[in-house]
């Protein structure tokens, strides 16, 4: 599922908001997730799972196509643990 498909699906299932309205919840919350990420917080949606940052120390790489040594400059990554609940439902026979 694509943001727009998630958009799309939340206001056909709420057709007392607007797609414009919809459309400013979903960016109104990805925002926040992404603001609190880039503090180095942590979000956690009960049940689902958290996002948080994780850093990845400097190394050397290598180029693919020429075989070269590179270095990979240090770097943050978000990083996901799913909740129970989902892990769960996923796993459920």
């Amino acid at each position: 599922m694509i943001k727009s498909e998630l958009i799309a699906k939340l206001a056909s299932e709420n057709p007392h908001l607007t797609q414009k309205d919809v459309e400013r919840v979903v960016g109104v919350i990805l925002d926040s997730v992404t603001a609190a990420l880039e503090t180095g917080g942590r979000v956690e949606l009960r049940g689902f799972g958290a996002f948080s940052v994780r850093g990845r120390p400097a190394r050397a790489g290598r180029n693919p196509r020429t075989g070269e040594s590179v270095s990979v400059r240090a770097k943050a990554v978000p990083f996901f643990k799913s909740g129970k609940e989902l892990r769960e439902r996923l796993n459920a026979d």
